[in-house]
């Protein structure tokens, strides 16, 4: 590659948490390394901090202040990478592979101000190019963190050294971005649900966007959203199985996969929450003073229905009234009610009765070939039916068919649709 000396390919790999939980883990994906080296990569590697160091971390932030810094606060999490970073690079050092670690301001990792949700604004290449110019073979490189314009370390959220990994990919043109994690795969459904989840060998872009936001816990959703954008082939990788070419699954663009089947994946979450709004206006404006409150307050809503209340007209509702139905996660549901509250009080919305239900799970059927088949939906439904398993609310996509149901009969519903589709087979 350009700007790098010797136009040798480049690899990104990454190594979450439970990958490098100790020095043995760090040990198995420094031999992993060493083998991209020798099979002629240079090679960028992201890691994360040691399974348990970040929440060990965190808890020491609450304990000092419950009403902390959010600059301070990074500045202590941001360090379970970096601890993980040096010793990656002394193990490849002492195997024998010239290597450097790197933590965010080094590189530098620029992004934005918002402590503990930085987004990525750029990553300069001159600093890395000019290492691998002078014949380092690896950089291993702190997740999950960045420096501001401010000169403070940020951090990117849960998740975020997936996302690192693939900003490193796109910024350097990588030839491909490996993460290790503890599965070896993309499966059609977890496994520990369903006993005939298959692992796929290829799943699209798209496909595993839509599993990842929908519950899959494979893959974090910002670093899919990336990774589609800029085109970054994604693989998925065990860290505790020997790897070949054809291992794993590879998260690619639609056009490198031959033939779809219609369905792919079936996803669900336990972590949800169903909120009723009963008998407010039927008026324009009404629906954007719900949900630009609920959005102010930072509430994620999900599934969205709208109905004809059983209270079209009396003297206490002068006018068409209706029924506003949607979805968020279960841990937001109180941020949720305090924002409906303070917009009643306001005078912004007005509703006779907000009903919560924490006792749902939604349950969805992701695939890129639902573009182009008909019945996907009556397929689904017929399956769940036939369980006895009652819809609460629909939403759809143009690859996706979401519905909520009782929490009790998640994993019935996830097995019923993985037969109905036949995701068992090749």
């Amino acid at each position: 590659m350009a700007g790098r000396g010797v136009a040798m390919p480049l690899l990104v790999m990454k190594f979450g948490g439970t990958s490098v939980a100790n020095l043995e883990r760090i040990a198995n994906a420094a031999q992993k390394i060493r083998k991209e080296v020798e099979r002629g990569y240079d090679v960028i590697v992201i890691v994360s901090a040691m399974s348990g160091k970040t929440n060990e971390l965190v808890g020491w932030v609450e304990d000092t202040s419950k009403l902390y810094d959010a600059r301070e606060y990074d500045a202590v999490v941001a360090s379970g990478e970096n601890i993980t970073a040096g010793l990656m690079a002394l193990r490849l050092q002492e195997m024998g592979v010239p290597a450097r670690s790197w933590q965010g301001w080094q590189v530098p990792i620029n992004t934005t101000s918002a402590h503990g949700s930085a987004r990525f604004v750029s990553i300069p290449r001159d600093n890395l190019d000019a290492k691998f110019g002078e014949g380092f073979k690896v950089a291993v490189v702190a997740g999950f963190q960045g420096i501001s314009h401010e000169g403070r370390i940020t951090t990117l959220g849960r998740g975020g050294s997936d996302t690192t990994a693939v900003a490193f990919a796109a910024a350097f043109g990588a030839e491909r971005c490996d993460i290790y994690t503890d599965v070896d795969g993309v499966y059609t459904t977890d496994p520990r649900v369903s006993d005939k989840a298959r692992k796929l060998h290829r799943i699209a872009f798209e496909e595993m966007l839509e599993l990842a936001s929908l519950g899959a816990k494979v893959l974090q959703t910002r670093s899919v959203e990336l990774a589609m954008r800029y085109k970054v082939r994604l693989r998925v990788l065990s860290s505790f199985e020997e790897t070949d070419a054809n291992s794993g699954t590879l998260v690619c663009d639609e056009e490198e996969i031959m033939e779809s089947k219609v369905v792919s994946g079936i996803a669900f979450s336990r972590e949800e929450a169903k909120i009723t709004l009963f008998t407010i206006e039927d008026c324009p404006g009404v629906a954007s003073a719900i949900f630009g409150a609920l959005a102010a307050a930072g509430v994620n809503v999900d599934m969205i229905v709208q109905n004809i209340s059983e209270k079209d007209y009396d003297e206490a509702h002068p006018g068409a009234v209706t029924d506003m139905t949607f979805s968020c996660p279960i841990n937001q549901v109180e941020r949720a009610k305090k924002a409906m509250e303070d917009a009643m009080d306001k005078g912004l919305v007005r509703y006779d009765e907000l009903i919560i239900d924490t006792d749902v799970a939604k349950v969805s059927v992701v695939g890129i070939g639902m573009r182009s088949h008909a019945g996907v939906a009556a397929r689904m439904f017929s399956a769940l039916a036939t369980e006895g398993v009652n819809i609460k609310v629909i939403s759809t996509s143009e690859i996706k068919i979401s519905v909520l149901i009782d929490r009790k009969y998640m994993e019935l519903a996830v097995q019923a649709l993985h037969d109905a589709f036949e995701l068992e087979k090749v």
